[in-house]
């Protein structure tokens, strides 16, 4: 291990498997004391714990359901008054339903826009004060390239992306002075998470549109949020970072 994130304790939601899972391992492995938020896959959240220990290093669980932002804000609150302070808080967990824009339902925008953006701002929220109040901290969103090319089938995913985005850049502007950083990662096709269900045939198809020739791992964007989240990147913020082996270029 490394002392990169030494004392720090980072809060990663959707941990318990795929780039959230890599995302907690990299923080890790850099020192950091990792929180892994998780909704409903404890098995899957307590078998990172193992890996992460592993490494050397400490974590615990935290269950969120993103889809209640009420619930969400009002845990976070709880989970800071018993004196845990978070410096580092990855907005990674995300909800996904591939149709057309004309044949998605109300229900699916409610769902999606719920998780993806209200749950993620309720989380921020008590996060940022308390970062704010401590005047430092570092929070960085995933975003999805779906938040800035139109692609058949992810209207309501992309939408939600191109919102937090926004409330990156936003964020950013509001909580500088307070020595707060707020950064987002944009994934281009990524061999795991949601990539994983797509028909692999398609996914070599477009991997050979990339100039790289082929996918990201989940380890790569994970090395891109460690860094946006390090002190390395102490005079970035309010950036989209795009890691995408050049697909938008």
């Amino acid at each position: 291990m490394t002392a990169r994130f030494q004392g720090c304790t980072a809060l990663v939601t959707g941990a318990s498997r795929g780039l959230g899972r890599a995302i907690a391992l990299e923080l890790a492995s850099g020192g950091a004391s990792v929180i892994i938020g998780y909704r409903a896959r404890r098995d899957e959240a307590v078998d990172v714990i193992a890996a992460v220990e592993a490494l050397g290093g400490s974590a615990r669980t935290l269950q969120l359901d993103l889809a209640r932002p009420e619930e969400v804000e009002r845990r976070a609150r709880d989970f800071l008054d018993d004196g845990t302070p978070i410096d580092i808080l990855v907005n990674n967990a995300a909800v996904m339903s591939a149709a057309p824009a004309l044949l998605t339902s109300s229900t699916s925008w409610s769902e999606i826009l719920t998780t993806n953006v209200l749950g993620a701002a309720a989380l921020t929220r008590p996060i940022a004060r308390h970062m704010a109040t401590r005047q430092g901290g570092a929070i960085v969103n995933v975003s999805s390239l779906a938040a800035r090319r139109g692609r058949s089938g992810l209207a309501a995913y992309g939408a939600s992306k191109a919102a937090m985005e926004c409330v990156t850049r936003t964020l950013a502007a509001e909580l500088g002075p307070y020595g707060v950083r707020v950064n987002a990662v944009v994934p281009g096709l990524i061999d795991a998470g949601m990539t994983t269900r797509a028909n692999r045939t398609d996914l070599d198809a477009l991997a050979a549109q990339t100039p790289l020739r082929r996918l990201g791992t989940a380890v790569e964007v994970a090395r891109a949020v460690a860094f946006l989240a390090s002190d390395d990147a102490s005079f970035v913020t309010g950036h989209c970072l795009v890691v995408d082996g050049g697909l938008s270029a």
